[in-house]
């Protein structure tokens, strides 16, 4: 058999796959055996076979702990990882971690237990594709296109290329699923300038991407996603919900019910609510059944699509949120965008259309592209270009463009996250700042080098220092250091400091092995908006601690000022205990502001605050009343000064005598604003 010289594009996806090729000026997505366009992502081990795909999936509820799928979600990843463990308990084979802390996969298989990789897995998957490949083309299929979600990391993708080695395939060009998915719909657009919002949701996974397509070049504008949210997550939600229904309708123990219901029947429980799921997004209802479903009870429930919303309804709104973040860092307004098109079988989901719809304005969502075939379908566009395989000419002028996802700066005074690349700026790039030193005399300056989203350094994930040293010793902020950050378009980070003045700089490389995983880069983006509040708390925490400080500052200079705890004849306001005790009082709030200043909350700092308001309330009033009569008497006697000044203008300017000066005075008294008033109070103090 001859080798095929094109490259195909595979979608690997978490629940199902896909595989299509070049064909002479189109992409044609290619049927398996069955005469289906996906392939299920299952694998089954038996006594003495390997099935995969279909017949895989049969199988599961017979033979639930040999039965692997959503392998994907373990592909690159730690076994300690929160959402390995996460996803541990919908599985119903056994997962364990090696000495490095990967996750394996044990199976009882030909009789010996073995153990897999999850690449390997994955690898019985790409194999299939690329035998439905060479089942169409009569050729031997050795390279291709595989597409991963937009946040997929460097060991998950290196895993992808490792699965697709294992199985006999060289993998030309790892793609992120989203923009091949805009590959697919804007090959045929010719529109200037159109903004595509491509809205993925599969089984495992959901990927935003906003691209500027012009000219047939497709620029990524932004990128955002949740690498665990998908059809299989709306799936678990709905099984749990019905095993809680079924034990409360039984009366049963539902703990308990969930630690003896057997593999078989989850099996068969998550068979039936994935066609249910399918049935509901064009019914409004359909019934589950299953025989013996737990001690020999049938299970037999009413699932409505109304129910099936309401259940669901927290991750549909967490659907938004990647639009919202990918919307406000394209910079662009909803009614900017062109076009929202829908890739992945959960965008079926009414409910998720509908969201959709309403999000942006009432829009009519782009369903031209098949959401089951459009990742492969880019691949297979991808593929196309890498081989030059287009005798049409179709690909020859396309062109992507891609960006960085996290903000990329230097630690600041006070450990102040200084933002020099934000995230999802065009890539390559090279962006710079310019600091000063912070110390007189200051000689040297240490660089480090953090990404993250959040304000603060020590919220966000170091990826490297270095040190700029022989400064001119001078005055604290006159040595001026240009700190210059350059992405080329492998991911490459470059850092260079120098003194502006002398020349003098120092510069390091920091690799991909250094740089935080793309799963550790999706966490702290959500933790922006998860811990935004928190940072709220943290900055009204230090206002309200401020504040207290000055009040406690202020009753401090007042109790112990010798104008205001003494009376006009010199009689002591407080008594010695009282002013001893108020200054004890006072000094041990200042020492707890300063001792705890790590860890204070709003709250307590507002319960101390309040605490000694009420405590010194009698001490305190006793100074206000004191301060009142000598602000009050002060005021008095500036305007009596004024009425004097006043009286001294007239009399140079009339030359009154004295007599004269009386009348003037009795005449002027009456249109005084502020005399009667002071005249008044004094006579109510009295």
């Amino acid at each position: 058999m001859e080798d095929y010289p094109g490259i195909i594009g595979i979608d690997l996806g978490t629940t199902y796959s896909c595989v299509g090729y070049w064909d002479k000026d189109r992409v044609e997505i290619i049927t398996n055996p069955l005469g289906k366009n996906t392939t299920p992502s299952w694998v089954a081990f038996t006594d003495n076979e390997t099935l995969i795909g279909e017949a895989a999936k049969k199988q599961a509820a017979s033979n639930p702990k040999r039965t692997i799928f959503g392998v994907k979600r373990l592909m690159g990843k730690r076994f300690n990882d929160d959402e390995v463990q996460e996803d541990l308990e919908m599985y119903p084979f056994r997962v364990t971690g090696d000495k490095n802390d990967m996750p394996n996969i044990n199976i009882s298989y030909k009789g010996s237990e073995r153990t897999f990789k999850p690449e390997q897995i994955s690898a019985l998957i790409l194999e299939e594709m690329r035998k439905i490949a060479e089942a169409k083309l009569g050729q031997r299929v050795t390279r291709a296109v595989i597409t991963v979600p937009a946040y997929f990391n460097d060991s998950q993708r290196t895993a992808t290329k490792n699965a697709a080695k294992i199985a006999g395939l060289e993998c030309e060009k790892i793609l992120n699923e989203p923009t091949a998915a805009c590959m697919c719909y804007g090959l045929e657009k010719k529109e200037q300038g159109a903004k595509v919002l491509i809205f993925d949701l599969g089984g495992g996974t959901l990927d935003v991407s906003i691209l500027n397509l012009y000219n047939g070049i497709f620029e990524v504008l932004s990128t955002s996603g949740n690498t665990h949210l998908g059809g299989e997550d709306f799936d678990n939600i709905v099984i749990n919900k019905i095993i809680d229904e079924f034990a409360r309708k039984k009366k049963l123990d539902r703990t308990e019910m969930r630690d003896n219901i057997s593999e078989k029947s989850n099996r068969m429980l998550k068979r039936e609510v994935e066609e249910a799921k399918k049935i509901i997004s064009s019914a409004q209802e359909t019934t589950i059944e299953i025989d013996n479903f737990y001690n020999g009870e049938a299970l037999i429930y009413n699932l409505t699509r109304r129910k099936f919303e309401l259940w669901c309804e927290v991750l549909f709104c967490k659907c938004l949120d990647p639009i919202k973040k990918a919307i406000e860092d394209s910079e662009l307004d909803t009614n900017e965008i062109s076009e929202i098109v829908l890739v992945g079988g959960s965008t079926r989901i009414p409910k998720v259309q509908d969201m959709l719809s309403k999000f942006f304005n009432d829009a009519i969502l782009n369903k031209s592209v098949n959401p089951d075939e459009a990742v492969a379908y880019g691949a297979a566009v991808q593929g196309a270009i890498l081989s030059k395989h287009d005798e049409s000419g179709k690909t020859k002028e396309l062109l992507l463009l891609d960006v960085t996802p996290l903000s990329i700066g230097i630690r600041a005074r006070n450990g102040i996250m200084s933002k020099i690349i934000p995230r999802n700026t065009q890539i390559p790039t090279s962006e710079s700042k310019v600091y000063s030193t912070v110390e007189d005399g200051q000689t040297a300056v240490i660089i480090d080098i953090y990404e993250g989203e959040r304000e603060f350094v020590k919220d966000n994930h170091k990826i490297g220092d270095f040190e700029l040293n022989d400064l001119p010793r001078q005055a604290r902020g006159a040595v001026k250091i240009e700190v210059k950050l350059t992405l080329d378009t492998n991911g490459i980070l470059t850092v260079k400091a120098m003194d502006r003045d002398t020349g003098n700089s120092e510069e390091v490389t920091v690799t991909d092995t250094t740089r935080l995983s793309i799963d550790d880069i999706n966490r702290m983006v959500d933790e922006a908006d998860e811990f935004r509040a928190d940072d709220q708390l943290k900055k009204e925490a230090l206002n309200i601690k401020y504040s207290f400080e000055k009040d406690l500052d202020f009753a401090m200079s007042s109790i112990n000022n010798p104008q205001l705890n003494k009376d006009d004849n010199g009689n002591d306001v407080l008594t010695i205990q009282q002013l001893t005790d108020m200054n004890e009082f006072i000094l041990s709030n200042l020492t707890w502001l300063e001792d705890n200043e790590d860890d204070l909350s709003k709250e307590r700092i507002e319960l101390a605050k309040e605490q000694f308001k009420l405590g010194t309330k009698e001490i305190m009033s006793k100074i206000y009343a004191r301060k009142k009569q000598v602000d009050m008497a002060n005021k008095y006697r500036d305007v009596e000064d004024e009425l004097i000044d006043e009286q001294e203008v007239l009399n140079n300017a009339f030359g009154a005598n004295e007599e004269e000066t009386v009348r003037l005075n009795l005449v002027a008294q009456p249109k005084s604003k502020t005399k009667p008033k002071i005249i008044m109070k004094k006579k109510q103090n009295k």
